[in-house]
């Protein structure tokens, strides 16, 4: 017999990062999925207290929650890092017209975010090291971080590159105004946020 003439068993493609992130969603109700430089993360759901947190800062930020900006939560961006790569932040200022700049996977082109927001929980080493390089790379201008771990808020802007030009750590006690082009004069209060926020 020729060697032309032997069958190879038949080997199925290997899926995807997106499809397995698909399937562990399914699989893992209240889990975050999210694939950051090229690795699938799953963190599990987030205590009482950082939801609790993230409700006080959606009020905070209603003022940008009308014209030309709106106010999300868990709302996914495609990084693009990656030829799959999307993060879930837990807050997100977007454009209006967010509908028009789907790319896939329920996940929206980067240049419609204002502004993400992350509160840390299980997932801290992301929250301070990759989703900085992942943002910043996806031009998000401006990246607030409740880090609820050594209790301060970290704004970072200008971003360059894997990385942000500025970033500000504020402690309780502390206004932090946030910059314009977010599309509202939006001010925190550091210490209520935190002490919401603690765990």
């Amino acid at each position: 017999m020729s060697a032309a003439a032997v069958e190879r068993p038949h080997v199925g493609k290997l899926p995807s990062l997106l499809e397995e992130a698909e399937k562990l969603t399914h699989l893992l109700p209240g889990h975050r999925v999210e694939i950051l430089g090229g690795s699938l993360t799953v963190t599990p759901p987030a205590d009482g207290s950082h939801a609790e947190s993230l409700t006080d800062l959606i009020i905070a930020f209603l003022p940008a929650h009308r014209g030309e900006t709106r106010v999300h939560q868990a709302m996914g961006v495609w990084l693009p890092d990656g030829p799959e790569d999307y993060a879930i932040p837990d807050l997100a200022v977007v454009d209006a017209d967010y509908r028009d700049h789907l790319v896939e996977a329920n996940c929206y082109d980067p240049a419609i975010f204002r502004m993400v927001l992350e509160v840390t929980s299980s997932n801290y080493a992301a929250d301070l090291k990759t989703k900085v390089a992942a943002y910043a790379i996806a031009k998000i201008p401006v990246y607030v971080i409740v880090d609820r771990r050594k209790e301060r808020i970290h704004v970072l802007t200008d971003p360059f590159a894997n990385e942000y030009r500025t970033h500000q750590i504020h402690a309780a006690g502390q206004q932090v105004t946030l910059p314009d082009s977010i599309g509202a004069e939006i001010t925190l209060d550091v210490k209520a946020i935190l002490e919401t926020a603690r765990p």
